[in-house]
């Protein structure tokens, strides 16, 4: 394998004084088999001629860390020169050198046109489900999307006269609680997340496509029951959970000359009062992992931004689910 060779445990290393903020990753560290990872990323970086490549699982443990503390890839580049928490995780001896941030920004582009950061995620969330950490026995789905604004969101254009908004992007237009309409210039995420708020599957779309394009895509076809917003009910979708058997908790919505029935507040009660969880996911992810605002341009880049936060938060969750059992 054309992987460089990185240092073991230096004597340097040895001498570093153990303290929380060093190994606060450590739990994290251990909750994930990364042989199976590994094993997963074998063809990447793997030319048998040309220079020799960082190892694939090194430099996805980089992109982990990207995520966690929500670092642009230069700003990543300095925190694992100098950061002991990074180099532990990302098991960089103190006289290694560190990864350029273009090697970072390619890695990444790597992994998602070869389409395994899906596999990587579907991965990570196997292994948790099988610590007991993410149930599969009568597992929901809560689905929802939300919109992230675009790294180039303004009407501008550059010395020549070209526009300079990212043209992957467009205007999404949302009526919000009180009346007033907000737009937006961006994307759109949609995520589907369980009850304990664990995502089980997302992705990304343009910001001007209806959510309820994305419903059954976002399905696993393991889920007993689906909980979402009114904006998700028609009769297709009504004819699609029933065929599959699968219990239909999206909210229904009244129309014009025809208002809800008192079954269907209720219903609508029931299902908002476990709907909120994937509300309260996404704001987990804007506040926690900036994903407000998009970083990079256009659609794919900014889906495998996606992918990698959803994967940091899902094993952040588990780490807090495992210790709140214990």
């Amino acid at each position: 394998m054309a992987w460089k060779n990185l240092t073991q445990t230096s004597l340097a290393d040895a001498f570093i004084h153990e303290h929380d903020a060093i190994t606060e990753l450590d739990e994290l560290n251990q909750l994930i088999d990364w042989k199976s990872i590994e094993r997963q990323l074998i063809t990447i970086n793997n030319s048998p001629i040309g220079e020799r490549a960082w190892p694939p699982l090194m430099m996805f443990k980089i992109l982990l860390l990207q995520s966690f503390y929500n670092l642009s890839d230069p700003a990543c580049e300095k925190q694992l020169a100098r950061d002991l928490l990074f180099r532990r995780f990302s098991e960089l001896s103190l006289t290694d050198s560190v990864p350029d941030h273009s090697t970072i920004w390619r890695f990444r582009n790597k992994l998602n046109k070869s389409g395994l950061l899906q596999i990587l995620l579907d991965n990570i969330n196997l292994q948790l489900s099988t610590k007991g950490l993410i149930i599969k026995t009568g597992e929901a789905s809560i689905i929802d999307a939300s919109v992230i604004q675009a790294k180039n969101n303004r009407p501008n254009k550059n010395a020549e006269g070209e526009r300079t908004q990212d043209k992957e992007a467009s205007y999404n237009v949302k009526t919000a609680s009180n009346g007033k309409q907000k737009t937006t210039y961006g994307f759109k995420a949609h995520i589907n997340v369980d009850e304990d708020g664990f995502i089980k599957s997302e992705a990304l779309t343009t910001g001007s496509l209806h959510d309820s394009n994305m419903f059954e895509e976002l399905l696993t076809g393991n889920e007993e029951a689906v909980y979402a917003d009114s904006a998700y009910k028609s009769k297709r979708h009504d004819l699609l959970l029933k065929d599959k058997g699968i219990k239909n908790q999206v909210l229904n919505r009244a129309y014009r000359n025809t208002p809800l029935t008192q079954a269907q507040k209720r219903h609508n009660r029931f299902a908002s009062e476990v709907r909120y969880v994937v509300e309260r996911t996404f704001g987990v992810l804007k506040q926690h992992y900036g994903l407000a605002q998009a970083k990079y341009l256009g659609i794919e880049r900014n889906q495998a931004r996606l992918t990698l936060t959803c994967m940091a938060h899902n094993l952040k969750r588990a780490v807090n689910t495992q210790r709140s059992c214990t």
